[in-house]
């Protein structure tokens, strides 16, 4: 497989694509539109007293819903004068607590439209939070924001209710109570989409580009995202000579594309890549862990200019012992030319941080200096081999006993850190006793940055000289995936047929795979081992040592919840 035409993906830039495909159109979308009568203007202080709403779909109503709301305290004069509603009206009324559940099942998962939305948004979402129902995360729709984009100020020299239902001539007029309101809201919502579909909104993903207006300069490059399928895969933003600018991946290529030109986009380099864009190139991929080792190779492949994340694979840090007579440690930028190495770690810091921990439990010497095979005459050890700490080849050549020192720290490198482990963990103890808990935290830090290291080393060599087909529930269906060596070969999501998938995927085995990313090796590892991962079909042994790093893995977790506390994670 290649990044530029993945075996794993089908390239569909200039492919026509039918309209399931390129999200949902507004004529299939369900809206209830509502509309509250209150006590007041503050949840904080005032209450509901009456709810009305409207569900529609493709502009016929298919459902209404209206209460008279018991508010649990007396309604002012001036709203019995604006609403009708008075307190005689709600002896016998309800309350919010038992009127809730009914109106959060009428409202389901619909696009929830009002008038001056946030006045009515807040109000529900404050009965929610006093009768402990979870707020749905209905997707909002104010008309008012709507109508600014719809409506002239000719037509409508203000966006009041009345004043857009005089203007679009709507069947109900607006009377200040719950039900009629919500209708006339619902006639005037349909009457400015069918406008606003001249512009281009046609779909529910649209909609958010009325919400967060941007640049006339980059709303016009929206029309990028029209052939991007609604579909998981990789999507690439283009300049004007093809350059590939930036790669990203998503669940849903075509609503993802168009969130780019919203208001919620502010990331300064992101608009600057936008306002160079001329197009968009979308590859499906049959499932989501494909998509996103598809953008992995893309982007070590294409090095886009706005890419961060996985830009410079090749600065990912190794440490091993140095090719010499008397060995030392270092940190390495590649994970070729043999030699036990450990990695990859988490920068450039993190492998000192090992180093030192090695260094210090093993007695590996911290000088830089090549030494010879026979130390030069009237050479001089350091202050660390009278501190023991080192076992001086610089003076004592073969004889000093440091050949010893490098087959230990060859052992702790290759597979079992339980020495520099166990040297360390007393002298935590030590360091504990004695308050010091400052060197404590650092030699903590030294046995993590060591273990995280070599548990990351043996989960991706588990993987080489490995095939395997594997499945995991996804959705409604499932997702198959196929690894040779390390490498994703394949992959499917089905909703039947699980076995004939996995064996279709199997017979391709024989296609030799190129050699993976680090960062496609822990997709792999990471998706194999969450819960739900099934193995099918396997060729070779697929394990983790008993003895190995992992039964370290306490030294880890200690150190990130101690991160977590003060906000800082590792990558």
């Amino acid at each position: 497989m290649t990044a530029d035409a993945p075996d794993i993906s089908r390239h569909l830039d200039g492919v026509q694509v039918g309209l399931d495909q390129i999200g949902e159109p507004l004529h299939s979308t369900t809206f209830v539109v509502v509309d509250l009568e209150t006590t007041g203007g503050s949840p904080a202080s005032s209450a509901i007293t009456e709810i009305g709403a409207v569900k529609t779909r493709g502009g016929e109503v298919i459902g209404e819903f209206q209460t008279l709301v018991d508010p649990g305290m007396p309604i002012p004069p001036m709203i019995v004068a604006l609403t009708g509603i008075t307190d005689a009206m709600l002896v016998a009324a309800p309350t919010i607590g038992q009127v809730l559940p009914s109106f959060l099942e009428f409202l389901g998962d619909a696009v929830l439209v009002a008038h001056n939305a946030p006045f009515d948004v807040g109000f529900l979402k404050a009965a929610c939070r006093q009768q402990d129902y979870p707020w749905p995360g209905n997707e909002v729709v104010d008309t008012v924001t709507l109508a600014r984009r719809a409506t002239t100020k000719e037509e409508a020299p203000n966006k009041k209710l009345s004043t857009l239902a005089r203007a679009f001539g709507t069947v109900v007029t607006p009377n200040h109570r719950a039900l009629d309101d919500a209708r006339a809201t619902s006639e005037i919502l349909h009457h400015m989409l069918e406008r606003l579909a001249r512009f281009g909104i046609t779909h529910r993903e649209d909609l958010d580009a009325l919400r967060n207006p941007v640049p006339e300069k980059l709303r016009k490059k929206a029309t990028m995202a029209d052939k991007v399928p609604a579909q998981p895969g990789v999507y690439i933003f283009r300049g004007p000579q093809g350059e590939r600018l930036y790669v990203g991946t998503s669940k849903n290529l075509r609503s993802r594309v168009k969130t780019y030109f919203t208001r919620g986009e502010k990331r300064r380099q992101i608009r600057e890549m936008l306002e160079l864009a001329v197009g968009v190139d979308a590859y499906v991929c049959a499932t989501e862990l494909e998509a996103r080792v598809v953008e992995v190779r893309m982007i070590d492949r294409y090095r886009p200019r706005y890419n961060r994340r996985s830009a410079r694979p090749e600065r990912t840090a190794w440490i091993g012992l140095t090719d010499e007579r008397y060995p030392r440690l270092r940190v390495t930028r590649s994970a070729s030319g043999g030699g036990a190495l450990v990695g990859p770690m988490r920068g450039a810091g993190e492998s000192q941080t090992a180093i030192e921990a090695l260094q210090l439990a093993l007695g590996v010497r911290t000088c830089t200096t090549r030494l010879t095979i026979v130390p030069r005459a009237g050479a001089r050890a350091c202050l660390l081999k009278d501190l023991g700490q080192c076992a001086a080849p610089c003076v004592g050549g073969a004889d000093s006993g440091y050949d010893a020192t490098v087959r230990a720290a060859t052992r702790a490198l290759q597979g079992d850190p339980s020495p520099v482990v166990d040297v360390l963990a007393a002298a935590i103890e030590e360091h504990v006793v004695t308050l010091d808990f400052e060197r404590a935290a650092e030699l903590r830090d030294g046995i993590s940055a060591l273990v995280d290291g070599s548990m990351r080393s043996q989960r991706l060599q588990a993987l080489r000289g490995v095939r395997l087909v594997a499945v995991r529930r996804a959705g409604n269906g499932f997702d198959v995936i196929s690894v040779v060596d390390g490498v994703l070969a394949g992959s499917a999501h089905v909703s039947q047929g699980v076995w004939a998938a996995c064996a279709r995927l199997r017979d391709n085995w024989d296609e030799a795979p190129a050699d993976a990313l680090v960062e496609e090796r822990e997709m792999l590892a990471r998706w194999l081992e969450s819960d739900g991962a099934r193995l099918v079909f396997i060729e070779g042994e697929w394990s983790s040592p008993a003895m190995g790093a992992a039964r370290h893995a306490h030294w880890v977790s200690a150190r990130n919840l101690d991160r977590l506390s003060v906000g800082q994670l590792p990558r």
